[in-house]
């Protein structure tokens, strides 16, 4: 299972990412994954509340995509290669959705 980032310090991350060097991760909905493992991987990887990871999970399964986290691009990559690594589709870009 990959390494989490603690909620205090990726929120330290978030505040030092300044709005140009902003990414995002988003998260795409799959015929695979049920609900409540996305559900999971959003509260075991990020630190979400189960209230936060089930919003997101509702966004990626009514939406077709969610924004699940941002930051600068290293730190986007490592979250995109995390959610790959739980088997679900993710990709980077820059900005905002």
């Amino acid at each position: 299972m990959p390494a989490t980032t603690a909620p205090e310090k990726r929120a330290e991350v978030d505040e030092a990412t300044s709005t140009a060097d902003a990414w995002v991760t988003i998260v795409w909905n799959d015929p695979v994954n049920l609900m409540t493992y996305v559900t999971y991987v959003f509260q075991t990887y990020f630190g979400y509340t189960r209230d936060k990871a089930e919003l997101l999970m509702r966004q990626v399964h009514e939406a077709g995509r969610a924004v699940v986290s941002t930051g600068n691009r290293e730190a986007m990559e490592v979250d995109v290669q995390a959610m790959h690594s739980y088997g679900l589709w993710a990709t980077l870009q820059r900005g905002g959705q």
